[in-house]
C-alpha cells in the first residue's frame, strides 16, 4: 500500500524538517511513501483561504484514495489501534492511503466531506509542521508494531 501526505505549505523550521526527513527514511522499508506540499492561500478571509487550499489538495486525491484528514475534533487512536487500522486498510484492497494536513484556518467543508476518517492526534492544537512530524513518527511506529519489531513499548 502506498502512503501519501498532502500538506499546506512547506516545512520551514530546520529541526522539524530534519525530524520529518529522518522518519521518511525510516518509513521507506515498510511503505511506498510520498509527500505533496500545496501553496498556502494568502488573504484575509479564512473561508476563501480554506476553499482555495482545499481545491489545491483535492487535485492530488484520486477517487479510489482512502483519505484521512488530520482534524483536532476527529477520532483518536492509540498507536496499537492505528497499526491495526492500517493493517485492515492494507488488506482491503486500498492502493493508497492519503493523509491531509490542512492550512492555518483548518479544513474546508469539501475536505471534511471527502475524508473517510477525520483523525485527531490530540484535542490540543499543534503547529502544522509538528503535525506532519508526529504523523510520520506514528506511521513508522505503526509499521513497527504491525511487524512485532522493537520500537514500541
Amino acid at each position: 500500500m502506498q502512503l501519501r501526505l498532502i500538506a499546506v505549505d512547506k516545512l520551514r523550521t530546520a529541526y522539524v524538517a530534519a525530524a520529518c526527513a529522518d522518519f521518511r527514511k525510516r518509513l521507506m522499508p515498510y511503505f511506498n511513501y510520498d509527500e505533496i506540499e500545496v501553496r498556502v492561500a494568502h488573504g484575509g478571509d479564512p473561508d476563501i483561504a480554506k476553499g482555495e487550499e482545499a481545491e489545491r489538495i483535492l487535485k492530488h486525491v484520486r477517487r479510489d484514495d482512502r483519505v484521512w484528514l488530520l482534524e483536532r475534533t476527529g477520532i483518536s487512536f492509540s498507536s496499537s489501534d492505528l497499526a491495526r487500522e492500517m493493517e485492515k486498510i492494507s488488506h482491503d484492497g486500498t492502493s493508497r492511503l492519503t493523509f491531509v494536513v490542512a492550512g492555518t484556518y483548518g479544513a474546508d467543508a469539501s475536505l471534511l466531506e471527502r475524508a473517510d476518517v477525520q483523525w485527531s492526534l490530540s484535542p490540543l492544537t499543534f503547529l502544522h509542521e509538528w503535525t506532519r512530524a508526529i504523523v510520520l513518527e506514528q506511521l513508522y511506529r505503526a509499521a513497527k508494531i504491525s511487524r512485532n519489531e522493537p520500537y514500541h513499548h
